[in-house]
C-alpha cells in the first residue's frame, strides 16, 4: 500500500512545486530585464535632456561642431566604452545628430520597432521578454522633444548577456529551492506515510497471525491517526470475541468426547458381552460392534482435533530427515503386512523449526493416511527436501488418487470421498494434521501423484521467521 501511497503523494507535491516555481521564475525573468529597462529609459532621458538643446547640425559653422553637440557625443562615447551600450540621438528622418560608435537606425526588428514608438511619445516601457536561451539585444527609444513636438529620438542598444546569466543564476537558485523542497516534502511524505499505514501494517500482520492459528495476537493500538487506532482497537475486540467463541467450541467437543467416552466404552463392554450370548458369526452383532468400535475412533479424534487447535507449541530446531526416518521405520511392519513398500529418499541432516511430538503426529496422520488407500503391490514414498527458507517432506502414494474436485475438499472435517467409504476413517485425520502443522507455521498441500495416487506436502519453516 506504501509503495501505492508514496508515488501518488511525491507526484502531488512535485506538481504544487511547480506550479509555485513556473510563476516565480517568469516573474524573476521579468524583474531582471525591467530592471535593465529602467536603467536604460533613465539613461535614454538624460541624453534626451541634452540632445534637445542641440541645434541642426546643418545650422552649425563650417568645419566646427557645436559645443552642445560635442559633449553630448562625448558622453555617448564614454557611455560606450564603460558599459559597451550603443546609443545615438536620431532625427524624424532617421539621419543621425550624433552617434556613437558610428551606429545607425536599424532598418528592421525591435530596434527599428522602439524607434518608430518613441516618435510618437511612446517610451519603450515594456519591450519583449529577453529568455537566457536567446541571444537578443534589448533596444530602449526615448522621444527628445522640443517645443512640445517630437524633434529626435535617443536609441539605445544593450548586450544582453549579462541580464542573461542573471536570470539564469535565479533559474538555478529557484531549481535548488525546488529541489531542496522536494527532497523535504519527500522524507515528510515517508514519514507521513509511515505513521499513517503503521496500524495497517500492524493490522495486516496480526491478521494473518490470526489465520495461520495465533490466536493469542493483537494489535498494539499506539500512533497512527485516531481513526485507525480506533479501528485496532475494535479489532482487538473483535478477535477476543472470535477467540472465546473458538475457545468455548473447542470446550464443547472437548467435553462432548470425553464425556461421550465412558458410557460408549461401557456400551461396547455390554455388547461384548452379549456376543458371548449369542451363537458366533452372528451379524448383527458383529455391524454393531463394528458401528461401535467407529463411534469411539471419531470421539477420540474429535479429542485429538480439539487439542491440535487448542495447543500452544513452542517449536524447535528438529533433525527432520531423522525424525522422518524414525516414522517410516515405525510404519514399515504394516506396510509390509499389508504388501506395500514404504520406502524413502533425500534422507539427510534437514532441519526445521517443528515440535518433534507434534510433527510425528502430523507423519503419522498422512502415513497412515497413503498406507491406507495404497494397494498391495504399489509404494508410498517420503522424500524430504531443503528448498531455501523451508524443508518440505513429501509423502507421495500409489493409490487410486483423487479428482480435481476431490482435492479442493480434502481436509475438510468429516468429509471423505464417496468411492472410499468403505474404508475405514472418520475423515478427521487430515483435519487434525493441519491444525498440528498449523501451530508452528506448517503448511500441507495436495496435489496429483502421476501416474495415481496422492502426493501430499507438508511444509516447514527453516527459521523461526519463515
Amino acid at each position: 500500500m506504501r509503495t501505492r501511497l508514496l508515488p501518488l503523494l511525491i507526484v502531488l507535491m512535485a506538481a504544487i512545486l511547480l506550479a509555485l516555481g513556473f510563476p516565480l521564475a517568469v516573474s524573476l525573468a521579468a524583474a531582471q530585464q525591467q530592471k535593465v529597462v529602467v536603467d536604460r529609459i533613465e539613461d535614454a532621458a538624460r541624453f534626451a535632456g541634452l540632445a534637445q538643446y542641440v541645434t541642426d547640425p546643418s545650422k552649425d559653422l563650417p568645419g566646427v561642431e557645436g559645443e552642445r553637440r560635442k559633449t553630448l557625443r562625448k558622453d555617448l562615447e564614454r557611455y560606450y566604452k564603460v558599459y559597451g551600450i550603443r546609443a545615438g540621438v536620431f532625427f524624424r528622418d532617421h539621419s543621425e545628430m550624433v552617434a556613437s560608435h558610428n551606429w545607425s537606425v536599424p532598418e528592421d526588428g525591435e530596434g527599428r520597432e522602439a524607434f518608430d514608438d518613441a516618435l510618437y511619445s511612446h517610451s519603450s516601457q515594456d519591450p519583449r521578454q529577453i529568455w537566457p536561451w536567446q541571444k537578443r539585444r534589448l533596444y530602449v527609444a526615448s522621444p527628445v522633444v522640443r517645443d512640445g513636438d517630437v524633434v529626435a529620438v535617443v536609441l539605445t542598444d544593450s548586450p544582453t548577456g549579462k541580464m542573461r546569466s542573471e536570470i539564469t543564476r535565479g533559474w538555478l537558485l529557484i531549481g535548488a529551492g525546488e529541489a531542496a523542497a522536494m527532497f523535504l516534502a519527500i522524507g515528510a511524505a515517508l514519514r507521513l506515510t509511515g505513521w499513517v499505514l503503521r496500524p495497517v501494517r500492524d493490522l495486516d500482520a496480526t491478521t494473518h497471525d490470526i489465520a495461520t492459528g495465533r490466536l493469542k495476537s493483537r494489535v498494539a493500538v499506539a500512533g497512527g491517526p485516531p481513526e485507525l487506532r480506533r479501528l485496532a482497537r475494535s479489532f482487538n475486540e473483535m478477535a477476543d470475541n472470535v477467540e472465546d467463541v473458538l475457545e468455548q467450541q473447542r470446550a464443547f467437543v472437548a467435553d462432548a468426547s470425553h464425556q461421550l467416552r465412558n458410557p460408549l466404552a461401557a456400551l461396547l463392554l455390554r455388547i461384548e458381552l452379549l456376543a458371548l450370548e449369542l451363537p458366533e458369526g452372528n451379524e448383527e452383532i458383529a455391524s454393531v460392534r463394528t458401528e461401535g468400535k467407529r463411534l469411539a475412533r471419531v470421539l477420540d479424534d474429535l479429542l485429538d482435533l480439539a487439542l491440535a487447535e487448542h495447543a500452544g507449541i513452542e517449536p524447535e530446531l528438529t533433525d527432520i530427515g531423522e525424525l522422518v526416518a524414525e516414522r517410516v521405520a515405525a510404519w514399515g511392519p504394516l506396510a509390509e503386512d499389508k504388501g506395500v513398500e514404504l520406502h524413502t529418499e533425500g534422507l539427510r541432516a534437514t532441519t526445521a523449526w517443528a515440535d518433534p511430538v507434534t510433527l510425528s503426529s502430523a507423519l503419522d496422520a498422512v502415513i497412515d493416511n497413503a498406507l491406507k488407500f495404497t494397494p498391495a503391490g504399489e509404494q508410498v514414498t517420503v522424500t524430504v527436501a531443503a528448498n531455501g527458507a523451508t524443508t518440505t517432506v513429501e509423502i507421495a502414494d500409489g493409490g487410486p488418487g483423487l479428482t480435481d474436485e476431490e482435492l479442493n475438499r480434502i481436509g475438510d472435517r468429516f468429509w471423505r470421498s464417496n468411492r472410499h467409504q468403505n474404508i475405514k476413517g472418520s475423515g478427521l485425520g487430515l483435519s487434525i494434521t493441519r491444525a498440528l502443522l498449523t501451530s508452528f507455521d506448517g503448511t500441507i498441500a495436495y496435489a496429483p501423484n502421476e501416474p495415481h495416487g496422492l502426493k501430499v506436502t507438508l511444509t516447514l519453516p527453516r527459521s523461526t521467521g519463515a
